[in-house]
């Protein structure tokens, strides 16, 4: 692993000056660490993207991140019309949300004389339907930590050693992905998953996914928590706080929290790699 943290360590040197598409979590953390160390903090920007496809209190992390590693960060808005082919929520939906999001970057980058766009993609997520993939390579966005050859494991480990508080930080996705391909996403839908999540994570469920449908929740945490469900007045307070969101039916994933559920509808086609 000491072998792949120096190749990063080179791979990044050798962009000079970039801007590091910053979302708070642990990949990009650990790359924004990375560039800073590397490269100066004055030759560095992280980028955020802000939209309703992302909680407010993953953007307050995100801020607190990168003023905790000295980096200067901008927050760049999705406007309506760009968020109009991701709510349609198609299969290339994550490519349309990807490819809009590194062109504001890119755009930033020319302002500011910055050439190189990094992103967080790692080598564990070739395995899994990943279209916004397309977009970075279509644009030229650089993935040091992939071609470092780092897995998120790996990538977790180093938070830890460098003492970075985002080492035990649990993934986290677009608030999109909590959407059945074909259901369209509405800004209202989106507050509701939003505010059930962050209900979920005050009753210590840290790791916790909402998927969405119109007035449905299915809601998926760990195994090893499920247990907790079987207590009446817990499941009575859990339905009646996600009924007045707006929820009419509030049910469990008897499988518990997996990484892109909704993918697992694609089939052959989640396996596809997308480079």
């Amino acid at each position: 692993m000491e072998d792949k943290a120096e190749r990063l360590r080179e791979i990044v040197r050798a962009m000079g000056r970039a801007i590091v598409a910053y979302s708070g979590g642990v990949d990009s953390t650990v790359l924004l660490k990375f560039a800073v160390e590397c490269l100066g903090n004055e030759n560095v920007i992280a980028v955020t993207a802000h939209s309703p496809l992302f909680p407010e209190r993953e953007r307050d992390w995100a801020r607190k991140m990168a003023e905790l590693l000295n980096a200067k960060q901008i927050i760049v808005s999705l406007s309506d019309p760009d968020l109009e082919d991701i709510m349609k929520n198609d299969r290339k939906r994550c490519y349309y949300c990807k490819r809009k999001i590194f062109e504001k970057m890119l755009e930033l980058g020319k302002k500011y004389g910055i050439d190189h766009v990094l992103e967080g993609t790692t080598v564990d997520d070739e395995t899994d339907y990943r279209p916004g993939i397309l977009a970075k390579c279509e644009l030229g966005i650089k993935s040091p930590l992939f071609d470092a050859g780092l897995r998120k494991e790996e990538i977790r480990e180093i938070s830890k050693r460098l003492g970075l508080p985002t080492h035990s930080k649990p993934s986290f996705s677009c608030l999109a992905s909590r959407f059945p391909y074909g259901l369209r996403i509405t800004k209202q839908g989106l507050e509701m998953v939003e505010k059930a999540e962050t209900y979920l994570i005050g009753l210590g469920f840290k790791d916790v996914r909402v998927r969405h449908y119109t007035n449905l929740a299915r809601i998926e945490v760990k195994e090893e928590y499920l247990t907790r469900f079987l207590d009446p007045d817990f499941r009575r307070n859990l339905v009646e706080n996600l009924k007045r969101l707006g929820y009419v039916y509030v049910t469990l994933d008897l499988e518990g929290l997996r990484s892109g559920s909704m993918n697992e509808e694609l089939g052959e086609e989640r396996n596809g790699r997308i480079r």
